[in-house]
């Protein structure tokens, strides 16, 4: 059996990351598990589909975050008539040195909002493959890196679909999550109006000062490599994986690329406990947001009333934990 090698000091950075949960907290109510979601899809290098109703804080969330992770942030609001120029950048002739300038888009920021990706044709959705990707731009033959904080923030809306245009399976399995917004409590909806009753105006993003340093966070980023993974926790994701592939519910299970993504998440979630290496709680807690986007359903289980989400926590509790 693997012995750890190296045992990651992570004192310095558990009283920022609990800042960083208390600076969410006062200003967006509730949704302490998406946010313990999205710093981990940020750790792990990931990009992440939000999805959820207007009015349900998905930007004010991307900006807050941002801002204390000392991020450059961009904001994109994807339309019907949005070309992939609109956001990867354009070449200008300069006049007066007789060459061609590169403009560079709102792509180029370290937190990337991309707001409703749903509503744009397919062709500036596939504008957004390479850079998702391999995290660098290639306009007329010349490649742009992007930062190793690079990440893109999606939102769409569950429930309007007339003018969009559905993201293909290949874009999906890009996202290394998909987070779904809900509604508040009825004791936090009391809690955001009894905030906005006793202040005129609510705090200010720009009264907000960044708790992690951009060197701190990447190297938070470089320590997920190195948290360590029993290998009866590697079987246990595979067996989750492969659950999705044997199901009658599902049509079209996880790939290989979900495995790894697990793993990713898992480390990283654990660094944002405290601790330097997974538990089989770790896994159960991120699974859900790894696989729902990524199964397609059985037209029998759609009919039933399944969804994937619902699916997804079937088959997780089908597979027996490490002990």
């Amino acid at each position: 059996m693997k012995e750890r090698t190296e045992t990651l000091n992570l004192s310095d950075f558990s009283d920022k990351i609990g800042r960083i949960r208390a600076a969410m907290s006062s200003v967006i109510v509730g949704q302490e598990r998406t946010v313990d979601l999205l710093l981990t899809v940020i750790l792990a290098r990931g990009h992440v589909l939000i999805e959820g109703v207007p009015g349900v804080a998905k930007t004010l969330m991307a900006r807050l975050t941002a801002k204390l992770i000392e991020a450059r942030f961009s904001r994109i609001q994807f339309t019907p008539d949005l070309m992939p120029s609109d956001i990867l950048g354009t070449s200008v002739f300069n006049l007066k040195t007789g060459e061609f300038d590169f403009h560079r888009g709102p792509v180029f920021a370290d937190i990337v909002l991309v707001d409703e990706i749903n509503r744009a044709p397919a062709k500036t959705q596939a504008a957004l493959f390479e850079v998702m990707e391999e995290r660098q731009v290639t306009i007329d033959g010349v490649t742009y890196a992007m930062s190793p904080l690079y990440t893109i923030l999606a939102t769409q809306n569950p429930v309007e679909q007339e003018g969009t245009y559905k993201l293909p399976e290949a874009q999906l399995d890009r996202f290394l999550m998909k987070i779904v917004l809900p509604y508040p409590t009825l004791e936090e909806e009391v809690c955001i109006l009894e905030r906005h009753h006793a202040h005129a105006r609510l705090t200010s993003l720009e009264e907000i000062a960044p708790v992690l340093t951009h060197a701190e966070l990447i190297q938070l980023c470089d320590w997920v490599g190195k948290v360590y993974v029993d290998p009866t926790l590697l079987q246990y994701i595979a067996m989750i994986i492969h659950q999705t592939r044997t199901s009658k519910a599902v049509y079209l299970g996880a790939s290989p690329r979900a495995s790894v993504a697990l793993m990713q998440s898992a480390k990283a979630f654990a660094l944002l406990q405290g601790r330097d290496f997974i538990t089989p709680e770790d896994v159960k807690f991120i699974a859900p947001s790894i696989l729902r986007h990524r199964l397609i359903l059985t037209a029998e289980a759609e009919m039933e009333g399944h969804t994937p989400g619902k699916v997804v926590q079937r088959l997780i509790e089908k597979v027996e934990v490490p002990k």
